[in-house]
């Protein structure tokens, strides 16, 4: 895949997921390319998107998956839709590498 589904910011990184709430289980679930080429972090959760606990789940989700302190990911948009926009407070290269680790994903550049 030619461009992963985050990308490294000043103040870490941003992540666009594609959420499956009462996917089962709380966890990440790879990489797609959706139709329009754009690439997105599935993330499944037990929740129900009611009330946010869906958006909160994928937020635990996130944070653990990149140890960090659920202060450190937030929302940004989508709080409705099926592809969301989180972004991850801290440093963004190193970010980039776990989540690429835990993906499975080639290193930027092709490296």
């Amino acid at each position: 895949m030619a461009t992963p589904p985050w990308r490294v910011t000043p103040a870490g990184i941003e992540v666009r997921v594609r959420a499956t709430p009462r996917g089962g289980r709380d966890a990440l679930d790879g990489v797609e390319t959706r139709d329009d080429g754009a690439a997105v972090l599935k993330v499944r959760v037990r929740a129900a998107p009611e009330d946010g606990a869906a958006n909160a789940a994928i937020r635990d989700v996130l944070r653990r998956a990149l140890g960090l302190p659920a202060s450190s990911v937030t929302l940004a948009t989508g709080a409705t839709a099926r592809i969301k926009l989180f972004r991850i407070a801290g440093d963004g290269p190193a970010l980039a590498g776990r989540l690429q680790a835990l993906t499975g994903e080639p290193p930027i550049g092709g490296a």
